[in-house]
């Protein structure tokens, strides 16, 4: 089980989480570390820190489930360490039902696992529950929102994949919006609570449409970290809901 002061450090994000994100529903803005400078990742979480941003994207990757490696849990712990905002940690790896303990022991806010990853899915994110983060259950391009008919009440949050999962810096995959509106359509008639996170080519051209469409949560990489002013960029996408 967690420590206790991971477990106190969880609950206070929680709390955030729940009393500014879940009631406001306003968009919801997740930086991916994965486009950050990996040789000055202190200057760029604080700049997260010091921006509009409500979230912190973490892709991990085995090299397995996706083609790329990315980084393992002594990153995940010094950013853990460093980062105030809420940990969306999204697992690209196969078997990420092991991982779920030391996730929490993060104090990470919600732990995302892909569908195809995941054998016993309902398990998996019953676990997660239990370990106190939000679940979250992510589809690669090619998987419709179907497959989650039987679990959509269980889950907090869908997180739809609008380029091929492994690299950052893709071209978005249009038929994503009509996969936003299938999912949307699917949370109003099911009475679920799930928010709608989109993350691959996330612009200034995409997100607006990603938006009307019902997208809660932007995660943006390249277009956020490359930007020459990167906390005027999350304050612009913030905006979309206004």
């Amino acid at each position: 089980m967690p420590e206790l002061s991971s477990l106190k450090r969880l609950g206070t994000k929680l709390q955030e989480y729940n009393k500014n994100y879940i009631v406001k529903m306003n968009t919801l803005v997740s930086p991916s570390l994965l486009s950050a400078n990996f040789l000055d990742l202190e200057s760029d979480i604080n700049m997260i820190n010091n921006s509009d941003a409500d979230w912190l994207h973490l892709d991990v990757m085995d090299g397995e489930f996706v083609p790329n490696i990315s980084f393992g849990f002594p990153v995940l712990e010094a950013v853990a360490k460093a980062c105030k905002k809420p940990l969306d940690v999204h697992f690209m790896v196969v078997h990420p039902e092991r991982w779920i303990e030391k996730t929490a022991q993060l104090g990470a806010m919600m732990m995302n696992v892909h569908y195809e990853a995941c054998t016993h899915l309902h398990r998996t994110i019953q676990e997660i529950h239990h370990a106190g983060m939000k679940a979250g259950v992510t589809l690669n391009p090619s998987t419709p929102v179907s497959v989650l008919e039987d679990i959509i009440r269980d889950v907090d949050m869908v997180l739809l994949m609008s380029v091929n999962p492994g690299f950052g810096g893709q071209k978005f995959i249009e038929n994503t919006i009509s996969k936003v509106e299938k999912l949307k359509k699917m949370i109003a008639t099911t009475g679920s609570q799930a928010l709608i996170e989109v993350d691959g080519g996330v612009n200034h051209e995409t997100s607006p449409r990603l938006v009307k469409a019902g997208v809660n949560v932007l995660v943006s990489g390249s277009y956020i970290f490359k930007a020459t002013d990167p906390i005027a960029t999350i304050k612009a996408l913030k905006k979309l809901s206004d």
